[in-house]
């Protein structure tokens, strides 16, 4: 097992990464915990929860609302939850996001953790103290910075995942070798069959590798006023693929990771062997590397994205593998560029 800590202004986590959370009565405070989770991982793991009171949301990004979140807070209350209530969230990155976001305004906030159960949420969602919920599919308009007492990523939820998530997951996990770590890019390209069928020790390296690149860089940024935007790679685009499209996350990350690898090698960033080997292990790993949609219709998405400031937007450029840089740059650079991508005939 490996362990990290994240030292929050406000919250120390520390986060276990092959921990073992088959009964939750051990990890969490007795007597006033309340589990938030969905309806899969219910159907899966319900036994894991032991008698503690679990409120049960419907699975997907529909749920990600202020609406849902009321809901919650409306039920935490006929509970009889108090201000030393604890909120645990089981589940995916939607389910993470939403109790953390609960815990963050429920009696002006109360304390809370995760056991993320699918890949996405392990390596990204479930890390590093963002809370949110979507605003009409605006992603993560409402929110907070606010980091969990802990987090529990235990494998063994991985072994119920869908073939589908687990690729969600592993668009992420390559997204922090291309910030940080170009031997675990290459390390990752050789063992990509490995990753697809779900081979354990991989599976405990990737893991523990991702929540690594991401503490590292909280620890420095909590607050996302510098370092922690290089962990936007992929996202510019890739948000407003999935709201334009309604895809997964984990897909139009990836093809957010392969727009923004074009963009820098359009501007002499990244050479084209490097980009093609971004483009390759994203494909040997199922996922998608161009959207369906119009690229100008995702433009128009962008600009209303929260990152956009007046006429400039925070851009994450890749120098070469293993190396990420946020740029500010003009939304008429971006149109420009945008209109040369759409013109061309990659894939």
């Amino acid at each position: 097992m490996k362990r990290f800590i994240i030292k929050g202004t406000f919250q120390e986590c520390r986060i276990a990464a092959g921990s073992v959370a088959t009964d939750l009565s051990a990890i969490l405070p007795p007597g006033n915990a309340f589990i938030i989770t969905d309806e899969n991982v219910f159907r899966f793991h319900k036994e894991r929860f032991a008698s503690f009171p679990v409120f049960v949301i419907r699975p997907g990004e529909e749920s990600k609302t202020a609406d849902t979140a009321f809901r919650i807070c409306r039920w935490l209350m006929d509970e009889g939850a108090g201000r030393n209530a604890f909120v645990c969230g089981v589940g995916g990155g939607v389910v993470c996001d939403l109790a953390g976001f609960v815990a963050s305004i429920y009696m002006r906030g109360i304390d809370f953790g995760f056991v993320p159960t699918s890949l996405l949420a392990q390596v990204d969602a479930a890390i590093g103290g963002k809370n949110g919920v979507n605003l009409n599919a605006f992603k993560n308009i409402i929110g907070t910075f606010n980091q969990p007492r802990f987090v529990h990523c235990d494998p063994s939820f991985l072994s119920t995942l869908p073939d589908e998530e687990l690729r969600n997951g592993l668009a992420e996990v390559v997204k922090h070798c291309l910030i940080a770590d170009k031997n675990m890019f290459s390390n990752i390209r050789d063992h990509a069959d490995a990753l697809l069928q779900r081979d354990a020790a991989m599976l405990r390296k990737v893991i523990g590798h991702s929540i690594g690149v991401k503490v590292t860089i909280v620890n420095r940024d909590e607050f996302e006023r510098g370092e922690r935007r290089l962990l936007n790679l992929g996202h510019t685009w890739g948000h407003a693929v999935e709201k334009t499209e309604g895809i997964p996350h984990g897909q139009a990350v990836s093809i957010g990771l392969c727009f923004a690898a074009r963009f820098s090698e359009h501007r002499g960033l990244l050479s084209h062997a490097e980009f093609n080997d971004i483009e390759n292990l994203l494909k040997s790993l199922g996922l998608p590397v161009r959207a369906a949609a119009d690229p100008r219709h995702v433009l128009q998405t962008i600009l209303k994205d929260k990152k956009k400031e007046d006429e400039q937007l925070h851009f994450v450029f890749l120098h070469g593998i293993g190396r990420a840089v946020t740029e500010s740059i003009s939304i008429r650079e971006l149109t420009a560029f945008v209109a040369l991508y759409d013109s061309s005939k990659a894939p």
